[in-house]
């Protein structure tokens, strides 16, 4: 065990860790980007994005290139499309709990936001029915693949429940993929689009499989909302970063994804299982989420303790937490705790974990 230190541990954002940038080789594909493509990507350019790039996410996805829209990073691009697609008073439903800034951006658009209960597989399948009967909403926003902030993966079955659902009640799913290629551990579950693209918007960025600094993101999705999406973005912002579009097009043209991929999961593999294992060790008392991959994993905190209580305590042993209920559009998220492993070494997340558990133990012994 590392000895406590005088500096605080971040158990906070879930952002890329430094060293998990490839930073010389985006170095390289800019400057082979703007030899080939210079007058085009130092120009103005048409909204949907840089067209080499769309058709190699085409091809990846399984789309058209018709039904390819590139932006910068996908909150940009979930924005656009909640205002492109949808009228203030609209009902759209999440996972309980999802990403806050998702909760923001829905809210921001004047829709209403509605939570469904979210299970160690997947949304809970009554709940969401008696949403859907109870609201009619025309979108359902779900993290199917490690999901932001509970680590909890769909399974299959709950997946083509849901599709079953959006095709019979007319909403759509909008699928929001970012971690799915980060996986450490177990298989693969086909995404949303994979088993049926009917009435699926999927989302996805480069955000934590390059940089997020490049913000690039892109959506897939049916050509009409497409084209909606990138009538309200030519009138928002005109055009794209189109140098960011060019460096990720040439990282994949030259092939490189796949073994950055594999080097991301040698990285945030053992980050995973440092975590799980030193909170098994440490803090028995908490129930947490087991994922298989991604950035996060949840933990809820025993009854009669609060994430409030907790998080004001933390500074205290040298850690800083996030607030949990924001990750709730409703009920209760009072016990809630987010603990992003990614950017942290395992020395580091054992030390953090041993200050939690200080922490929940004092507040434990208090009340």
């Amino acid at each position: 065990m590392v000895s406590v230190q005088s500096d605080i541990i971040r158990f906070t954002r879930g952002v890329p860790a430094i060293e998990s940038f490839p930073t010389e080789e985006i170095i390289e594909c800019q400057a082979q980007a703007l030899r080939d493509h210079g007058a085009t990507l130092l120009q103005y350019h048409p909204v949907r994005g840089f067209e080499p790039l769309r058709e190699i996410l085409a091809e990846q996805a399984g789309a058209a290139v018709e039904q390819i829209f590139i932006g910068n990073g996908s909150i940009q691009i979930l924005d656009t499309l909640a205002h492109a697609l949808f009228r203030a008073g609209d009902a759209v439903l999440v996972e309980r709990p999802t990403y806050d800034r998702t909760i923001t951006t829905l809210r921001r658009a004047g829709l209403t936001v509605r939570g469904v209960g979210l299970e160690n597989d997947g949304p809970d399948l009554d709940e969401l029915e008696t949403a859907i009967r109870e609201v009619s909403p025309k979108a359902f926003y779900t993290i199917p693949d490690f999901q932001n902030p509970s680590g909890v993966t769909t399974s299959a079955a709950k997946r083509r429940a849901i599709l079953d659902l959006a095709e019979h009640h007319g909403f759509q799913i909008v699928a929001d993929v970012p971690y799915r290629r980060l996986r450490y551990a177990g298989e693969d579950i086909a995404g949303y689009r994979e088993i049926d693209p009917q009435r699926v918007i999927e989302l996805s960025s480069f955000s934590k499989l390059l940089s997020p600094g490049i913000r690039v993101g892109w959506m897939a999705a049916d050509e009409e909302i497409v084209d909606r999406v990138a009538q309200y973005a030519v009138d928002t912002y005109i055009s794209p970063s189109m140098l960011s579009h060019g460096v990720v097009y040439e990282f994949l043209r030259r092939g490189w994804m796949p073994e950055n991929i594999e080097r991301l999961k040698a990285l945030y593999g053992p980050r995973l299982r440092a975590i799980l294992t030193a909170l098994d060790r440490e803090l028995p008392e908490v129930t947490c989420s087991r994922p298989e991959g991604g950035f996060f994993l949840a933990v809820t905190l025993p009854e009669g303790l609060s994430t409030e209580v907790v998080r004001a305590r933390a500074p205290e042993e040298g850690l800083m937490l996030s607030d949990g209920r924001g990750f709730f559009a409703d009920g209760d998220g009072s016990r809630f705790l987010r603990l992003p492993f990614c950017a942290l070494t395992e020395e580091e997340i054992e030390e953090a974990v041993v200050r939690l558990a200080h922490v929940v133990k004092r507040v434990m012994n208090e009340t």
